[in-house]
């Protein structure tokens, strides 16, 4: 716990040295391929915000011993496969991955109301074209979602490239009136706090090196 404690603290300098605001970013501690005791002890250190980008993993954390009696704020990071949409619901508390009309109903139908952001591809990563999210997110509105902001992964070409898809998001953001801006992760998140990230989704660099395997299937 003390070096999750340490490496949680440097997260919040390197947030404030880039010009956010450490109370007001919302840290999401990405623990994919991290067993329940290492969301223990992130949830132990202040953290509430948990990511997980397979199903199998959020579902098998979320009903674990270790974490019997701690709430969690779930973050599902993953593409929004319909197929898994009900095991998730009873556990997700914020969907990232909004990429598409088709999802839109599938999700309300599983859990009316629930908490979405958009995902916006800058490159040929999933998610949905700039172009196409203002039609985007009235269709979530009009099925009852609570459309709560955006969320990107930064475009392959480094880090002025990074720096352009924040920025081009960031403006999204404005124009369309949302909340939240989640972008950056744990070797791009300063440059996404420049630009307005409201949360950022940390793994390695709160963790540690991921362990070494297989990729867990959806």
């Amino acid at each position: 716990m003390e070096q999750f404690g340490a490496r949680l603290a440097a997260v919040r300098g390197r947030i404030e040295a880039a010009g956010g605001d450490p109370c007001r970013t919302s840290i999401v501690a990405v623990a994919k391929r991290f067993g329940p005791e290492a969301v223990l002890t992130a949830m132990q250190c202040g953290l509430e915000d948990i990511g997980e980008n397979y199903a199998g993993e959020l579902v098998s954390k979320a009903t674990s011993e270790p974490l019997a009696g701690f709430k969690a704020r779930w973050h599902y990071l993953g593409a929004l496969q319909r197929n898994k949409l009900g095991r998730l619901s009873p556990f997700v508390h914020t969907w990232h991955g909004l990429s598409r009309e088709v999802e839109v109903d599938a999700l309300s139908a599983v859990q009316p109301g629930a908490r979405v952001l958009v995902q916006v591809a800058f490159d040929d990563r999933q998610g949905c074209a700039p172009r196409d999210v203002g039609r985007l997110c009235e269709a979530g509105r009009q099925a009852g979602l609570d459309v709560a902001g955006l969320m990107t992964v930064a475009p392959r070409g480094g880090p002025d490239v990074a720096a352009a898809a924040f920025s081009s998001l960031a403006g999204l953001r404005e124009a369309l009136g949302l909340a939240e801006l989640s972008m950056g992760m744990s070797g791009d998140f300063e440059t996404a706090v420049r630009h307005g990230a409201t949360m950022v989704r940390i793994g390695s660099a709160l963790f540690g090196p991921r362990p070494a395997g297989p990729r867990m299937k959806q």
